[in-house]
């Protein structure tokens, strides 16, 4: 084998090398991936995200906080005006988790249209709304101007 051919061999080696390594680390970050949907938001992409986890965000509407008998679940909806979205949640709550604050879950959508959460984050005063949620509540015109969200870098 000449100088010639190794060289293209082992050429042809690394990029396949980088290549497998290219599709394997974009796999791994494809399943990563945390999409955040308002509930109008999912009202028209439910079908894409059934079996993937994502972030469901917006108020806890009022009059909607179920506990259940085990004391451990509860079901609640998460609405931006004028859609809500059913989400039960087993476990231990955040302190300052209640109704007609922001909030924001992290789980899947059942197919019957409950959303299983396995994470709650409640906002942390009453000054403070991520801006995933606060975009979401403004394009519902559900938004209150004295509620601000957290710019980076202020």
């Amino acid at each position: 084998m000449t100088r010639k051919k190794r060289r293209l061999y082992m050429l042809g080696l690394a990029l396949l090398g980088l290549g497998t390594a290219t599709a394997l680390t974009l796999t791994a970050f494809q399943d990563n991936l945390v999409f955040f949907f308002s509930p109008t938001d999912l009202q028209a992409k439910a079908a894409e995200v059934r079996d993937r986890n994502f972030r469901l965000g917006g108020l806890v509407e009022q009059g909607s906080v179920e506990r259940r008998p085990d004391g451990i679940t509860v079901l609640f909806k998460v609405s931006d005006g004028p859609h809500a979205v059913p989400v039960s949640y087993t476990g231990q709550l955040p302190d300052l988790f209640r109704e007609g604050q922001g909030v924001v879950v992290e789980g899947r959508l059942r197919p019957d249209g409950v959303f299983v959460a396995r994470e709650v984050l409640a906002k942390h005063d009453e000054n403070y709304m991520p801006p995933e949620v606060a975009d979401a509540l403004k394009r519902a015109e559900h938004f209150k101007d004295t509620q601000k969200t957290l710019v980076p870098g202020s």
